[in-house]
């Protein structure tokens, strides 16, 4: 996997959660389409670019939630 890939898959992301207000991980690799590593990576290539925030689902601690941030 390159950072064009990686790069790629963020963009995919930021569309599923663009249509969502708030997504767990699980949801997000059915939104998406994508593989769990595809998933983490592109989640750490949002998450350096603050274009995201996640958080534990308070519900199910092995969960992460992931929202998109508005500017």
């Amino acid at each position: 996997m390159n950072t064009e890939t990686i790069g790629y898959n963020a963009g995919t992301i930021w569309v599923a959660l663009n249509t969502a207000d708030a997504v767990g991980v699980k949801q997000l690799k059915k939104m998406t389409k994508l593989k769990e590593k595809e998933v983490y990576t592109a989640l750490g290539w949002l998450a350096r670019e603050n274009k995201i925030t996640i958080d534990v689902d308070p519900e199910d601690s092995k969960e992460l939630i992931v929202t998109l941030v508005k500017e």
